[in-house]
């Protein structure tokens, strides 16, 4: 490891023009930060990071206008094997687990924990001190408001004719306070009520109201939380 100007850099990091990493910050082994990055005070990146990618597809693919700039804020945590694309904005003292894949066009708001090898997909909103767990998959066009608790292998989808046939994309809206359990998985545009709970291995199809527990395939209401 090497100190320049207060930043600590490990052994065959790159780092393209057009960055700005300010004091404080320490990149590990072999991590690459792309043009356009910005990462401020006392931020941490592990080994063998990608942060600051470019989005890229085929005609198949639906356009993204992205920003070019990625800001990482002050004192985040993000561990190994970690890729981050353009245009996203991660708050303060956010954690990103190994492995995990952050799109372009995402916003993850302070003190919110994203686990290992979770997948956060383009032009989704993440609220302040939400946990999102190991293995997760947040579709594209996800709102999850402020603390949220994501289980691990949950799963999400945006596409309500799979690709058959023209549809505006639509994530979940999973509002404040929702508890979402493992495994679950939350159909095209349902909205997860403020403080309801959806049980592990539950199918969502409909609404959730809030303050309620649903369970199943399909989720039915259980009971009030």
């Amino acid at each position: 490891m090497k100190n320049l100007n207060g930043v600590t850099l490990g052994r065959n990091v790159v780092v393209e023009e057009d960055v700005l990493i300010e004091e404080g910050v320490e990149i590990g082994h072999n991590s690459v930060i792309l043009k356009g990055t910005h990462i401020m005070k006392n931020s941490k990146i592990g080994n063998n990071c990608v942060i600051g990618i470019k989005p890229q597809g085929n005609n198949r693919m639906r356009g993204n206008e992205s920003s070019t700039t990625l800001l990482i804020s002050e004192n985040v945590k993000i561990g190994n094997l970690v890729s981050i694309y353009s245009g996203t904005t991660i708050g303060q003292h956010v954690f990103i687990g190994d492995h995990a894949s952050i799109r372009e066009n995402v916003i993850i708001d302070q003190d919110t924990v994203v686990g290992r090898g979770a997948i956060i997909e383009l032009n989704s909103t993440i609220g302040k001190a939400c946990t999102i767990q190991t293995l997760a998959y947040v579709t594209g066009d996800t709102i999850i408001e402020d603390h949220v608790f994501i289980g691990p292998c949950v799963s999400m989808s945006n596409d309500k004719y799979m690709g058959k046939t023209p549809y505006e994309l639509k994530g979940p809206v999973i509002k404040k306070g929702a508890s979402i359990g493992n495994n679950a998985t939350l159909l095209p545009g349902v909205i997860i009520d403020n403080d309801s709970v959806v049980g592990a291995g539950s199918v969502v199809t409909k609404d959730v109201q809030n303050n309620s527990t649903v369970l199943g395939n399909p989720a039915r209401f259980l009971k009030k939380t």
